[in-house]
């Protein structure tokens, strides 16, 4: 049982009139409070029905008091009762020194009683106290079982899941070690580099750096010195007749002498070479000519026959042909074909010169595929460096996010270590870790839950002076009712929604048809309308005059209100009857008193 029950209990027992509809719960916080604890205690334990005035007593101490007559309370009722003592204390007793012995005996026992009567009550107040504490201890206890259970199971499964979460980041952390780190044992072998950096880059360079020596090798081997000079002057302003006198393009005299002398004897052996073609050609054709000749004269021969006289004398002509023939052919070696020679010598060394220049383009076109071929590996070798530098910049910059990332999680772990720290030691504080006596009730410091409960509470008139949890629950209980409430209020207030628009919808369909009467023209006036405005217009005007003969006859009855008292207190007095009849009782007797008094006061 707890110490508000033992009150409620007390109160039932002395006949509190409204003891039945109290509980128990709601005088908790009178024995938590602390300073009114040692009087309510000893108020249960020591209070009984004998402490109880009987209603007669209650009555005639009501009489006393309505009498008129003093009544002595505290320091003046002690002041008389010594006085009223003393007499009889000085007064001789008639039995003696015996009688005086007994007195004080008497006295000596009813103090030793008194004193007995108040270690009574002071060990029954200690057995009362100790017995509640001892029923609070174990409601206490009772109650603290299963909120101590429950958090137990919630420290356990707390627990679990701090340690699932542990081992969730210590694997974590194991793989970022064996991710970014070396292999935590140098017995499972070299494994295999994550990032590039950790890649051996000897085997890379080394062969770069053979390749570069071949292909410089391979350069040295496929291009003569001095070619760049060569491939440069490839324009189109060399490619022209070659000149014996000028100076060759490479770079030494030894090889510009040799190349003019080479030059000189190619195109001196291509001259000779066509002369002779020339000389062949010539012999051949005046074979042809003999032959075809002989030919046509044979033919000739065989088909008619001829006489000495003509053969000779064709022979002659023949001779006198060639003795012609030669002349022309002697005019034009003496005269025609050195001037020609001479204007077209340099014609002659055209095929030579083409190809030399044949010769240059084919070697400049050997050279060039070499070069483009050395050009693509330098290419690839600079794209190579390239994106190798081009990785390594990418993943310096992901190494530097992933750092900075890592610094701000060490800071927010060392800030919640420091802040877990701080609770840590809030934590082990005894004002908050012991809490001796629980409370029920909410703490008046507490401003967010107690405006909670006004929020929960809303408007109401009744304001207790400590909320209690129990409080809390009931009226978020009464909330949570109230919200199906209006939720089942909602649904009924929808349905009827459309039910009063479905008819108001059908209303208006009326009202047009009744206004149009199946016609396009809307007819503004109705007979009936009409008469019944007018007869609503002829009520109202005579509720106004109504109004006006009202409004002038209370005008009149507050002016002779005013003039004549007599009629003020009738009116009052009517008001009195109307409203309030006690007071009007009170009245009339007071008044019947004064007459009477009055009347004595006459008759005296």
């Amino acid at each position: 049982m707890s110490c508000g029950q033992d009150f409620v209990e007390t109160l039932r027992t002395i006949g509190y009139p409204r003891a039945e509809s109290l509980h128990g719960a709601d005088f908790d916080w009178l024995f938590e409070a602390g300073g009114a604890e040692p009087f309510l205690r000893w108020f249960c334990g020591s209070v009984s029905e004998r402490n109880v005035l009987s209603e007669e007593e209650v009555q005639a101490f009501g009489r006393l008091r309505g009498s008129g007559r003093p009544v002595l309370e505290g320091a003046a009722l002690e002041e008389a009762l010594r006085t009223c003592a003393a007499p009889l204390a000085r007064a001789p007793a008639p039995g003696g020194a015996e009688e005086e012995a007994l007195e004080r005996e008497l006295h000596a026992l009813r103090d030793l009683r008194s004193l007995r009567v108040r270690q009574r009550d002071q060990r029954r107040l200690l057995a009362a106290a100790t017995r509640h504490r001892a029923l609070r201890l174990s409601a206490a206890e009772e109650a603290a079982k299963e909120p101590l259970k429950r958090g137990r199971a919630a420290l356990r499964a707390a627990s679990g899941e701090v340690k699932g979460t542990l081992r969730a980041a210590a694997g974590a952390v194991d793989q970022l070690m064996r991710f970014f780190g070396a292999p935590p044992n140098a017995a499972a072998g070299p494994s295999p580099p994550v990032f590039l950096y950790r890649c051996p880059s000897e085997q890379y360079l080394g062969q770069e750096e053979r390749s570069t020596a071949a292909l410089a090798c391979y350069t040295r081997t496929q291009f003569f010195q001095g070619v760049h000079a060569v491939v440069e002057s490839s324009s189109e302003e060399h490619f022209q007749l070659v000149d014996l006198r000028a100076p060759a393009v490479c770079d030494s005299p030894e090889d510009a002498q040799g190349r003019r002398l080479e030059m000189a004897r190619l195109q001196l052996a291509f001259i000779c070479a066509q002369h002779q073609a020339v000389h062949l050609r010539a012999g051949n054709l005046s074979l042809k000519a003999r032959i075809e000749w002989a030919e046509e004269t044979l033919r000739g021969l065989a088909t008619q026959a001829l006489g000495k006289e003509n053969l000779e004398a064709k022979i002659s002509s023949l001779n006198t042909g060639i003795l012609k023939l030669e002349e022309q052919i002697t005019h034009v070696k003496e005269n025609t074909l050195p001037a020609v020679i001479k204007e077209n010598a340099q014609l002659l060394n055209m095929p030579v010169v083409k190809g030399d220049f044949d010769l240059q383009i084919a070697k400049q076109d050997y050279y060039t595929a070499r070069q483009e071929l050395v050009l693509n590996q330098l290419i690839k070798q600079k794209a190579s460096f390239e994106l190798l530098q081009l990785s390594y910049e990418i993943e310096l910059r992901k190494h530097r996010d992933i750092h900075r990332q890592l610094e701000n999680l060490v800071q927010e772990l060392s800030q919640s270590i420091t802040i877990l720290h701080q609770r840590l030691e809030m934590l082990a504080d005894p004002p908050v870790s012991q809490q001796r006596n629980p409370r029920n009730t909410i703490d008046t410091k507490d401003y967010s839950t107690h405006r909670l409960y006004q929020l929960l509470e809303g408007e109401n008139k009744k304001k207790e002076l400590f909320i209690t949890h129990r409080n809390l629950e009931e009226v978020a209980e009464k909330l949570k009712q109230d919200v199906s409430l209006v939720q089942d209020q909602l649904t009924i207030s929808a349905q009827e929604h459309s039910f009063f628009m479905s008819k108001l919808n059908n209303d208006v369909d009326l009202l047009c048809d009744i206004l149009y009467q199946g016609r396009n023209q809307l007819l503004l006036s109705d007979q009936e309308l009409t008469e019944q405005f007018h007869q609503v217009e002829s009520q109202l005007n005579k509720l106004n005059h109504l109004l006006t003969d009202i409004l002038a006859d209370v005008k009149t009855k507050r002016k002779i209100l005013a003039s004549n008292k007599l009629h003020q207190m009738e009116r009052e007095l009517y008001v009195y009857f109307l409203k309030d009849e006690d007071y009007l009782k009170n009245i009339v007797e007071n008044l019947e008193n004064k007459s009477k008094v009055k009347a004595v006061g006459l008759k005296d």
